[in-house]
């Protein structure tokens, strides 16, 4: 059997490192939901609200979004978002914040395209910490 050359051992070597550093990228980092929090507060909660005594204002409560059918609560929804019949999973809530008429068209939720991933991971982790009774976990 014919030894392998420096650089094949070199990239036997480098792989398992660059799989650990593929595991480790800001993609799969663990959410910074205390970031989430802030986002919300600086840009969601103009048109959104949510805890305890969350209302329907300008856009719809968000208290246990992750996981919700999309038009289930109290708010006066777009046609587009009635008929929708989505849940909103983190997938979909990432495809929407990123594009919301592209996911659901004519929907009245207008804003979209500045978000990082890092910051939807960090809007979605926190998000998932709100219960459905706006009680959070954190």
């Amino acid at each position: 059997m014919k030894p392998r050359s420096v650089p094949a051992r070199r990239a036997g070597r480098l792989l398992p490192a660059l799989l650990l550093a593929a595991q480790l990228s800001p993609a799969h980092a663990t959410p910074d939901v205390d970031a989430g929090r802030r986002t919300f507060e600086q840009v969601c909660a103009q048109c959104h609200q949510i805890g305890p005594s969350a209302r329907a204002s300008y856009g719809p409560e968000l208290n246990g979004v992750v996981g919700r059918p999309s038009a289930s609560t109290d708010y006066h929804y777009s046609t587009a978002m009635r008929n929708a019949h989505i849940v909103w999973t983190a997938d979909k809530l990432r495809a929407f914040l990123r594009g919301p008429d592209d996911v659901v068209r004519g929907t009245k939720m207008s804003l979209s395209g500045f978000w990082t991933s890092r910051d939807l991971d960090n809007l979605i982790g926190y998000l998932r910490t709100v219960k459905a009774n706006g009680q959070s976990s954190q």
